[in-house]
């Protein structure tokens, strides 16, 4: 069933710049393991919580991305930097919408015809 998986980080007091980053830099990897897309995102709120969001196609998608060597080795390495546990959740999208450019806010006015100059007897 596909889904997007949230992870919900937390940095460590002055680590929110530098881990903010890391997470980053791991997110595409996703991509990797059957991810059709990735964001991250840094609360404006709260500026030591980052959301790290993938969507999938399959949990067995996520769980190979999650536990793979990469992120093995991403929490490993930055381990002391976040606060555990981390905690993560499977959800069910179930809108989204994006502004593109083949989509007009408004759409255009169209010109008045031309007036046709009368006939010459």
């Amino acid at each position: 069933m596909a889904g997007v998986i949230h992870v919900d980080w937390y940095a460590t007091v002055l680590r929110k710049e530098q881990f903010a980053d890391a997470v980053a830099a791991v997110a595409p990897l996703a991509l990797r393991y059957g991810a059709t897309a990735y964001s991250v995102h840094r609360s404006l709120d709260d500026r030591y919580k980052i959301m790290q969001m993938a969507w999938f196609d399959s949990h067995a998608g996520w769980y190979s991305y999650w536990e793979g060597p990469e992120m093995i080795e991403f929490r490993r390495r930055w381990m002391g930097k976040y606060q555990i546990p981390i905690t993560y959740s499977w959800y069910e999208e179930m809108v989204a919408g994006a502004l593109g450019p083949e989509v007009e806010l408004e759409p255009e006015a169209t010109p008045p015809p031309a007036a046709v100059p009368p006939a010459f007897a």
